[in-house]
């Protein structure tokens, strides 16, 4: 197996060199070579192929930012923020990710090389998820609908045919599981799911069923990206807190470093945010959530699970199908990465795969018979209700 290749741009020397130290103790990777700032980078990758990339904000000539949207938009290649703009401001952490960075480190305000050796676990985690993505998708941006499929719209919904039935359509398992009394959409996601989940949420209508979201993320930055979400969506998007209502037209972000389960209170959904351990490695954790959901209101629910690292909400979709909801993975070709939808899909807890262009139609639809019905028919030319239209389109 051949060593990841990691290349460094940072106008620390000091960062430079403890980086290059960490990455080259780690077993499978090594730095090819380092950067002081984009602008010699850019001179350098005319030359060499890294794997990887790790990259400061805040450099002289060009910022981190302005050269992450260049890199992405001409030569795509997995990038890992790490600077110290990331704990101190959430808002450019989401902004890199945004722009198609895979992960984001926080580099340590103080005491900088002491502490970076401390995060010698996360850095090289982090190194290893960039290695394993999908880079087909990396130059992709969600918000200039270049996901396209061969298939339009609704028309990227399949159902599998161990967990359905082969030729079922969604309409007829939705009727047969009663989706129009739904209550509830529950997701979870990792890598590469703050860009999925913007281009889903942000095309739901104002009335769409009640959304509860586990997306792994640091605690600094979940607030900000359910701000960032609200002001791009008809529904409304807050962090969770604990006691919140799920009702139609809000979606709900798991606050980080917290749990977050579902609770029937009469036949009324609530959240409960509490403290608690990880779960499947992760806190918050799909896994928690789904679980609780199938407790909670199980054949009233859309669970969705979407690209990530790992296997978390492997088992959790399991558990959610077997009490009988209706269960959905992201497909490989639209993932960043296919690790938690292809756990879940070999869990035999997946009803259906769908692409995330498909996505925000089959939301839409869940638990309202006038859109489920426009999904009954097979003919390609079939008229599509108002909130479907365009959405083959729509960038």
């Amino acid at each position: 197996m051949k060593n990841i290749k990691v290349m460094i741009i940072d106008d620390s020397a000091v960062v430079r060199q403890v980086l290059s130290d960490i990455i080259d103790r780690a077993e499978g990777m090594e730095v090819i070579d380092t950067a002081i700032d984009p602008i010699f980078a850019q001179q350098k990758l005319q030359k060499i192929k890294p794997d990887v990339i790790t990259l400061d904000i805040e450099m002289p000539r060009m910022d981190g930012l302005t050269f992450l949207e260049k890199l992405m938009c001409e030569n795509p290649i997995p990038v890992v923020m790490c600077s110290k703009l990331t704990q101190k401001s959430a808002q450019e952490s989401l902004r890199a990710l945004h722009l198609g960075a895979v992960e984001v480190v926080g580099k340590p305000l103080v005491n900088m090389k002491h502490d970076l050796q401390l995060q010698n676990r996360e850095i090289v985690n982090a190194i290893r998820v960039a290695a394993g993505v999908n880079r087909n998708r990396l130059g992709e941006s969600v918000n200039k609908a270049k996901l396209s499929e061969s298939h339009e719209g609704h028309r990227e919904i399949t159902s599998s045919p161990e967990a359905a039935g082969a030729g079922d359509t969604l309409a007829q398992h939705a009727a047969r599981l009663g989706i129009a009394s739904a209550k509830l959409i529950a997701i979870g996601a990792s890598t590469g799911g703050t860009q999925a989940l913007e281009f889903a949420l942000s095309r739901l209508d104002s009335d769409a069923t009640g959304v509860v979201v586990v997306q792994h993320m640091p605690e600094a930055f979940t607030g900000a990206f359910a701000q960032r979400l609200d002001q791009i969506s008809a529904i409304r998007v807050k962090e969770a807190e604990n006691g919140d209502r799920i009702e139609k037209g809000l979606a709900l972000i798991a606050p980080g470093g917290q749990q977050l389960e579902v609770e029937n209170h009469a036949g009324e959904l609530r959240v409960c945010v509490r403290q608690g351990p990880p779960v499947s490695r992760h806190c918050p954790s799909v896994d928690v959530l789904f679980r609780s959901v199938a407790q909670a209101a199980p054949r009233e629910t859309l669970g969705i699970i979407m690209t990530g690292m790992g296997d978390d909400g492997a088992r959790g979709m399991k558990e959610l199908f077997d009490a009988g909801a209706f269960t959905v993975a992201q497909d490989e070709a639209s993932c960043i990465v296919f690790g938690m939808p292809g756990r879940a899909l070999e869990q035999g807890g997946v009803t259906t795969t769908c692409s995330l262009r498909g996505m925000p139609a089959l939301m839409n639809a869940f638990g309202r018979p006038q859109l489920i019905d426009a999904l009954k028919s097979d003919s390609s030319d079939a008229p599509k209700p108002k909130a479907l239209a365009g959405l083959a389109d729509s960038g």
